[in-house]
């Protein structure tokens, strides 16, 4: 167990906390739609109690003390057990009914993601014949959780004669990534030909933020 174990460590305040857990349990299982605590927990309850009281005993050994925290253990599994089992994740479990057993309270609101604000930018490096290499970046400081996003990349190629695209919206193919560097590997005769990139941070849900600025380089 630990500090932050919604089960008590002292014995005492372990059993006390046990006779109020059960007793408010064995009033509501019902509504809940569960088995008793009686049935699942009962027993290993009144066990523990019988060797909490022996080991309390000014001529108690010890055998006794042993015996006692073997029942303990053995009382803490099955609670857990029975929590864990029909009550953590049960709807008709309330939480007002968690705060007087004294189990934890789950928070039923998901996290919201929220669109993401940042804009992306990146520095391209030549990595060889046919290679370029996006180092993926903010365009500068942003309260944007990066842990919560990754980033579109969209991306072109384009000839001499072509006419080159003027934002983002002008690049139709597209991949999504959660690394800080990406490769572009390019076939032999894009070589020569400029190729176009444009970042957009994009969440869980698929929600995009702002465009980044256009960027290009010659396909080595």
């Amino acid at each position: 167990m630990t500090r932050k174990d919604y089960i008590p460590r002292g014995d005492l305040n372990f059993l006390m906390w046990t006779e109020k857990f059960m007793l408010y349990a064995s009033a509501n299982y019902q509504r809940w739609k569960v088995e008793s605590p009686e049935n699942i927990i009962g027993d290993s309850y009144k066990l523990f109690r019988e060797k909490m009281e022996n080991a309390s005993d000014v001529n108690r050994g010890k055998i006794d003390v042993f015996s006692k925290n073997v029942a303990k253990k053995a009382l803490v599994k099955a609670c857990r057990e029975y929590i864990q089992g029909f009550l953590a994740r049960n709807r008709y479990v309330t939480s007002e009914d968690r705060a007087s057993m004294g189990i934890p309270i789950y928070d039923t609101v998901p996290t919201p993601v929220l669109d993401p604000t940042g804009r992306a930018t990146a520095s391209i490096i030549y990595k060889g014949v046919g290679m370029l290499e996006l180092k993926i970046k903010p365009e500068s400081v942003t309260s944007d959780k990066r842990a919560e996003y990754g980033v579109r990349i969209y991306f072109g190629v384009y000839a001499d004669n072509n006419t080159y695209p003027t934002s983002g919206k002008d690049l139709h193919e597209s991949k999504f990534t959660r690394r800080k560097k990406e490769l572009f590997i390019f076939q032999p005769d894009q070589s020569g030909k400029k190729a176009f990139f444009c970042m957009r941070y994009e969440n869980s849900k698929g929600k995009s933020g702002p465009w980044g600025p256009l960027l290009s380089a010659l396909i080595p």
